[in-house]
């Protein structure tokens, strides 16, 4: 059979062509290729890592601000209760004092009106017991006949008044 007797002709070439594919392949892509692709790789990673370091400083100095704002807020705020409690309690004060006066006031007024009619109904008694007198006089003298002065008839209108 010819077939065989070519086999170790053609596998010596193959096995040389294979060699020299092989060999190109190591020296081409394992020698020139993969330490391109393995410092680009080694630079990714790198950049990745110095991102996320530069990242994390990042969250940290957002915490640290973060927690300085929220001591001004809680500063604020306290200062902001203090004011409220301060401008209560001057609105109470002031309150009071308004209040004082008016109660004085309105006791100013209450006595006033307390001596107005005091001086009202006294006047007004007077007034009356003067009627009073003058009505006993001649009722006396119109039913008994008697002849009453304006003292004796004040006297006993006074009398009767005081009893009543």
């Amino acid at each position: 059979m010819p077939q065989l007797s070519q086999l170790a002709d053609v596998v010596l070439s193959q096995l040389f062509w294979l060699l020299l594919v092989l060999g190109f392949i190591y020296f081409v892509i394992g020698r020139g290729m993969v330490p391109k692709i393995q410092s680009t790789v080694d630079a990714r990673d790198k950049r990745i890592a110095d991102d996320l370091a530069a990242a994390e400083a990042a969250k940290a100095d957002a915490d640290r601000t973060e927690a300085a704002y929220r001591a001004r807020i809680d500063e604020s705020r306290a200062e902001a209760m203090k004011r409220t409690a301060a401008a209560k309690q001057q609105g109470v004060a002031s309150m009071e004092q308004q209040l004082k006066a008016a109660d004085s006031a309105v006791e100013a007024k209450l006595t006033k009106a307390a001596a107005d009619i005091r001086q009202a109904r006294d006047s007004a008694m007077a007034g009356i017991e003067g009627a009073a007198a003058e009505l006993a006089q001649e009722i006396a003298s119109k039913v008994a006949g008697l002849t009453v002065s304006s003292a004796q008839a004040g006297a006993a209108v006074k009398a009767a008044m005081d009893h009543g």
